[in-house]
């Protein structure tokens, strides 16, 4: 397998040395908890797991989270951000974004449009949260072709799952940050007595445009406006549970680096876009906002999105529910989604998805020895975008799949094998054909427990992801990345061959998990720049098919150099390049950072990190290289109790440098800088 020059072979030495037992002996050593990942469908701990998975939860999800999933995420070895400004924020995974990485609401999709556009948000609220689960690779054997570069699980209380012990349990959640003169509150109440449980909760946050580096600047158009709201019942048995949720959001945020123009065509593919003149016969104001001025300018902005989602959840969990059988799961979501993009007080266009995703597994008791789950998942998706920019024609996309998926333990072995049939159907509006496509999944994997702490695991799947509607139809202009994209009814599904090898250690004085991966993809989808330039800035991109290769290696290794402290060094790099030549657009840079976590007292830790982002210089055709920067950040965090009640306080400062950084796997990255130096404080109770 071929590797790159990466930051991490200092990391992998450091875990070469501390895995030696002797060396081991004589140091501080620390156990971690076993965490059971929802999203594995056996019930798998992390240290179990046949691929890289991460579990963010308690203290640490609850001081790290930004209002954005993927800015939430993006401290993980593997894991970036596609940064859109404060409104949108999706995770790219090991270089894939999009619709290559699902987001599920606890094991169903999200069903929002944030897969169709990097300026589209994810409609989770990051403070209604009570962890995310991150599983790194691919996923598509219980998640569709969607999974092909990973899974984020965001698990809430929406459907309560038990009974709480005093008939009643809460939470209050406060927080504000400078950079943006953010503020943010969340409230949740459960309430049980007998078998019935209520849960009711709710969000609301709002930022400004925030401070970039340099005296008294702000980002022009970011900021955000979020009210969330729901409410669950369930019926809840010994056995199990199964409850009902209907939740609702609605959000307005600012379109960053908008450039909207005035295009048309003079054939299927012949476009010509000229700028628009101003409405009122003014140039804009300056970019830069002084401070008194960038208060309340988003209640006037000339480009924002004004969504709204309503959404109903059934979910079910029963174990032992009939003869031969362990458990029953049952999830169900229905989705009515929304969003218009609005130029000054005109509507530019409206997109609707109306969307329902179910899916149903059952885990089957050992049969010679083999455990494991046969499910099903049923997906419908109607789209429609009208206005100007209505680049994709409405279509009615139906998928279905049929799944299997086993595990053997032997000894210090454990075996997975599964595979899944998935079949897809798209009608489409218009004169184009309807698209048909089948894909199949397999794969196998194994963990070995070599010694109690230490363990190596490894995997290969051969995956397949079928074409979006977006994909397939697309004829049009595209502000948001200002390109005029042009897709293919006639592309086939892609499929991916992926190789994974890891190592992890769980306690000791040392622990860490590194991994390396190799992902060959036939017949990748990839919007190809035609060196057209229909005028206004805009670019014309064709959505075309090619071979090629992802790969890499990220990892972390963690010292527990006394009872009261801990380094960690994590890394991660990653190549994208078409075999026939030339980069993938948006590969992020290489990274390596170093951690100092120290508890100071038994309620008061403080940490300090830093990260290095390198310079990224292998780009594709047409696309900006960015500069290399350095993050500072520090926290503190203090736990008390109020009575009988838990309480957690935190103070996080981040970009202490007040570095100029741009995210290179954002769309954007040219006019768009991440926040300056910035303050966070919260205040968590639970009751």
């Amino acid at each position: 397998m071929k590797l790159n020059r990466t930051p991490l072979a200092l990391a992998l030495a450091a875990a070469a040395l501390g895995s030696g037992e002797s060396w081991a002996a004589t140091q501080q050593s620390v156990e971690l908890p076993n965490i059971t990942i929802s999203a594995s469908a056996l019930g798998e701990d992390v240290g179990e797991m046949t691929r890289p998975a991460t579990v963010l939860q308690g203290e640490q999800w609850y001081s790290q989270r930004e209002t954005g999933l993927g800015t939430s995420l993006e401290r993980l070895p593997g894991v970036r951000a596609s940064d859109f400004g404060a409104g949108a924020s999706r995770p790219v995974i090991r270089g894939l974004d999009g619709a290559r990485v699902r987001v599920l609401s606890d094991g169903a999709d999200v069903l929002d449009a944030s897969t169709i556009s990097p300026d589209h948000a994810v409609t989770a609220d990051t403070a209604l949260l009570e962890r995310v689960e991150v599983l790194k690779g691919p996923a598509t054997l219980l998640y569709g072709g969607g999974a092909i570069g990973g899974v984020v699980n965001l698990i809430d209380r929406r459907v309560p799952t038990y009974i709480p012990e005093k008939g009643y349990e809460g939470e209050l959640d406060l927080r504000g940050n400078t950079v943006a003169d953010e503020r943010s509150g969340a409230a949740g109440l459960t309430l049980g007595a007998g078998r019935v449980a209520a849960r009711l909760e709710g969000a609301k946050s709002t930022a400004d445009p925030y401070r970039i580096p340099g005296e008294s600047n702000y980002q022009e158009g970011s900021f955000n406006d979020t009210d969330s709201a729901a409410l669950g019942l369930s019926w809840i048995t010994e056995q199990g549970y199964v409850g009902l949720a209907y939740s609702r959001q609605d959000r307005e945020y600012g379109l960053l680096a908008h450039e909207h123009a005035d295009c048309h065509t003079h054939g299927p593919t012949d476009w010509h876009c000229v700028e628009e003149e101003h409405e009122h016969g003014e140039e804009e104001e300056d970019e830069d906002h002084d401070e008194e001025g960038h208060e309340g300018e988003h209640e006037h902005a000339d480009a924002r999105i004004e969504m709204k989602q309503r959404r109903w959840d059934l979910r079910a969990d029963y174990r032992d529910p009939f003869s031969g059988f362990e458990r029953l799961r049952v999830r169900v979501a229905d989705t009515d989604y929304e969003h218009v993009e609005m130029e000054g007080d005109e509507v530019g266009t409206l997109f609707k998805n109306r969307g329902t995703d179910g899916r149903v597994e059952l885990t089957h008791a050992p049969i010679a020895g083999w455990r494991g789950v046969v499910g099903t998942q049923l997906t419908r998706r109607d789209f429609v975008a009208e206005g100007e920019e209505a680049y994709v024609p409405p279509t009615l996309t139906h998928t279905q799949a049929l799944f299997l998926l086993e595990e053997y333990r032997a000894g210090d072995w454990r075996y997975e094998v599964g595979v899944r049939q998935e079949w897809q159907d798209i009608e489409v509006d218009g004169d184009a054909d309807d698209a048909e496509h089948r894909g199949t999944s397999v794969s196998l994997g194994a963990s070995w427990q070599w010694r109690p702490q230490l363990a190596f695991y490894g995997s290969l799947s051969r995956s397949q992801r079928l074409p979006t509607a977006e994909e397939l139809y697309a004829n049009g202009p595209h502000a948001a990345t200002r390109t005029i994209e042009l897709g293919d009814p006639n592309l086939d599904e892609e499929t991916a061959w992926n190789l994974e090898l890891g190592v992890r250690r769980l306690n000791g004085p040392w622990t860490f998990d590194f991994s390396v991966y190799r992902n060959e993809v036939a017949d990748f989808i990839y919007a190809a720049d035609t060196g057209n330039e229909p005028g206004a800035g805009y670019r014309e991109v064709a959505y075309e098919q090619a071979d090629a290769v992802l790969h890499g290696l990220e990892g972390s290794v963690r010292w527990q150099a006394g009872s009261n402290t801990g380094l960690t060094l994590f890394g991660d790099s990653v190549r994208g390049k078409l075999k026939s030549g030339g980069d993938l657009p948006r590969i992020p840079a290489d990274r390596v950072g170093l951690l100092l976590d120290q508890r100071l007292t038994y309620a008061l830790s403080a940490e300090v990190e830093t990260s290095r982002v390198m310079r990224q210089d292998q780009t594709a055709d047409y696309e900006s290289e960015t500069d290399s920067y350095t993050l500072l950040g520090a926290g503190l965090n203090w736990r008390g109790q109020l009575g009988e009640n838990d309480y957690l306080l935190y103070l996080r400062g981040n970009n202490l440098l007040d570095e100029e950084a741009r995210q290179h796997s954002s769309f954007i990255k040219d006019d768009v800088l991440l926040p300056g130096r910035n303050l966070t404080v919260g205040a968590r109770l639970s009751f």
